[in-house]
């Protein structure tokens, strides 16, 4: 929906103009008067409102596309995004994350196949090569747009993932119900490009930035659970840290 917002400039003031009417526009989604979804006024409009030049405007809505917090739509307008999803480093799952944020995660199975694992899977899982595992490919949506396209690797001792609901629940969830204990993962994050088919998935374009997550799960046990290679939208993706001096 349109939500009306008064903007204002002091021209009178060092600070370039279109940086203030990204200010306010910024101020405005973060207290909440828009909202994710809201659309803004044309550029028109706005430039008409507050007497500047086209120029100006779109130059301070270009800002908050590039930083994630508008998005411009063909035959809708610009709009509010529905936030980037901040997820802190625990042993938490995607699906677990986005839930617990009061979000409506939405997952698509794209393939779930047993094979036997070649030799960069086993490494990371502490296998023998060949040792069957589960392959498994799915799609998370987040408030109506592709936000992370997921490939997980887990022995076929471990559980059987044919009769998980996998499009209705977490697959940490799935793991935990029937009895499997996730208790310590070795996990390294990163970013490439994206290749045309995973831009596909994520309506990204082709070699656009991706945020990547590769994590490898031991049981209490210490026996090799879970691998997940995982891409992101950075647009809509971020890993929170604390640091500790030592």
């Amino acid at each position: 929906m349109n939500r009306r917002i008064t903007f204002s400039v002091d021209r009178s003031s060092p600070t370039p103009l279109y940086f203030q009417v990204s200010d306010q526009v910024e101020a405005a989604i973060v207290a909440g008067r828009l909202r994710p979804g809201d659309r803004l006024d044309t550029e028109v409009a706005l430039a008409q409102e507050l007497g500047l030049s086209r120029p100006t405007v779109r130059q301070a809505i270009q800002l908050l596309v590039d930083r994630g917090l508008l998005v411009r739509k063909r035959g809708v307008g610009t709009q509010v995004t529905h936030g980037q999803v901040r997820r802190s480093l625990e042993l938490t799952s995607l699906y677990d994350d986005l839930s617990l944020a009061g979000q409506q995660p939405r997952t698509d199975v794209l393939s779930l196949t047993r094979r036997p694992a070649d030799a960069e899977t086993a490494g990371e899982l502490r296998l023998e090569p060949g040792t069957e595992v589960w392959a498994l490919e799915r799609l998370r949506h987040v408030g109506g747009e592709p936000l992370a396209y997921m490939r997980n690797h887990i022995p076929v001792k471990v559980a059987d993932l044919s009769a998980f609901d996998l499009t209705g629940d977490g697959l940490y969830a799935s793991l935990r119900r029937c009895g499997v204990s996730l208790a310590v993962a070795r996990q390294r994050i990163g970013s490439r490009r994206a290749t045309a088919a995973e831009a596909a998935l994520l309506e990204e374009s082709r070699g656009a930035p991706l945020l990547t997550m590769r994590r490898a799960v031991d049981d209490r046990d210490g026996r090799p659970v879970e691998l997940g290679r995982h891409a992101y939208r950075p647009r809509l993706y971020a890993f929170d840290f604390t640091l500790v001096q030592r």
